[in-house]
């Protein structure tokens, strides 16, 4: 037994004197070191993986969409005030404005969701699940920048407790935990979630002539480092520059169709990432490498993937017919360079919990989000992303889809028989 262990074992707190405390030293006792094994072989034993493990790769798939996304928050920032345009220009100041803006989101969303989760584990008298590890890396990477922290955390609080919880904790939740969160925001407090401000992070407000809003942490401490290192530093006399929009390509799109969204941003910029947007919806490669990854592992469903992209594509060959719009008339291919169709189709629709459980079912619940979210994104001004609702739409229908799966299949058998 290690130091380590032997340590942690004579600091356990007792589980009737002080209950929370012990929940918490079992959590992270077990995160670290519980299971020490896996199950392999045997005639009956077809998989080694476990719940934590399964949450663990799903989290692991996200961390190149942390990494980008760290950077994008500083290069969206400098773009603004019309500095460091290249890919590398600045890099250590893109990153430090990135990490922090995303390092306070990921703390609050795993202070709230997790003391969420220790308290009930606590009261109910168990050890604490390990559903929330990947929520809590999602929920970061679905927010602006700059989203108010008690606003994400009520969110994430009234996703955790009213959306997980209040119907048995993992494995129970009728709707997608991150989804919620976000939901929760847009519904209650729409202006810091959607519009042209939001998505620019570090602006006293998007608007030309406006000055940046550095605080405490990039004036005080890191301008101190990179002085003494003969770096560049952050600049608090800088404004934005004449030129800039705050505005994603979907809103361009919405208001002039595809040459709206080209005169601002390049095709190569909207696939590589390079635009303004939720912190890790970006980057389309990123996030099919993702993608790919839990397929590759057996974790994410091909085929909710494959038939979501089947179901947005037909509804874009459709609008394409139709017409009728600028939006309607933006080639239906495109329509996958903008927002955040792919993020939401490999890490969202895919959850295990509430999509679609059997293969047939599978196929009809991908379909349907791609169908429906693209309708919405498109024919709705009020939502310029139509996968969030989507999802939480189908996946309560998911049970009714999988119910009637099984009826047939058994009356087919009993036909048969």
């Amino acid at each position: 037994m290690s130091a380590l262990i032997k340590f942690l074992k004579r600091v356990e707190p007792d589980k009737k004197k002080s209950p929370f405390l012990h929940t918490l030293y079992d959590a992270i006792y077990t995160l670290i070191y519980t299971p020490d094994h896996v199950t392999r072989g045997g005639v009956h034993i077809r998989d080694g993986m476990d719940l934590k493990r399964t949450m663990v790769m799903v989290v692991l798939a996200l961390q190149a969409c942390y990494v980008f996304g760290t950077w994008n928050i500083g290069q969206q920032h400098f773009d603004a005030l019309g500095l460091y345009p290249g890919i590398f220009d600045g890099l250590h100041l893109k990153l430090i404005h990135g990490l922090i803006k995303v390092l306070p989101i990921f703390i609050v969303t795993h202070v709230v969701g997790l003391g969420i989760e220790i308290w009930y584990a606590a009261k109910k008298g168990h050890g604490v699940e390990e559903g929330f590890l990947v929520s809590g890396a999602l929920i970061p990477l679905i927010m602006p920048p700059d989203i108010p922290l008690w606003m994400l955390a009520l969110a994430v609080g009234f996703a955790t407790w009213i959306g997980k919880e209040a119907f048995g904790g993992t494995g129970r939740n009728i709707w997608n935990i991150a989804l919620l969160a976000r939901v929760f925001i847009f519904f209650a407090y729409p202006p810091e979630i959607s519009g042209d401000q939001v998505w620019v992070s570090g602006l006293d407000k998007a608007a030309v002539g406006a000055a940046v809003d550095y605080g405490w942490w990039h004036l005080s401490v890191f301008n101190g480092i990179f002085d003494s290192l003969g770096w560049a530093t952050f600049d608090s006399a800088a404004t934005v520059v004449d030129g800039f929009t705050g505005a994603t390509p979907l809103a361009l799109a919405y208001s002039g169709g595809w040459d709206a969204v080209t005169q601002v941003y390049s095709v190569d910029q909207m696939w590589w990432g390079g635009i303004p947007g939720s912190i890790g919806e970006t980057s389309k490669p990123l996030i099919l490498i993702g993608a790919a990854f839990l397929i590759l592992i057996g974790i994410g469903s091909w085929r909710i993937m494959l038939s979501m992209f089947l179901g947005a594509a037909f509804m874009g060959l459709i609008f394409n017919a139709w017409g009728a719009t600028p939006f309607m008339q933006v080639p239906w291919y495109y329509q996958f360079y903008m927002g955040s169709f792919f993020f939401a189709m490999a890490f969202m629709a895919t959850d295990p919990v509430t999509a679609s459980g059997t293969n047939k079912g599978k196929w009809i619940y991908g379909m349907m989000i791609g169908a429906l979210g693209l309708l919405i994104r498109v024919t709705n001004p009020a939502y310029p992303e139509g996968w969030m609702l989507a999802i939480l739409f189908m996946n309560m229908f998911a049970p009714l889809i999988d119910h009637y799966v099984l009826e047939a299949n058994m009356k087919k058998r009993l036909n048969r028989a």
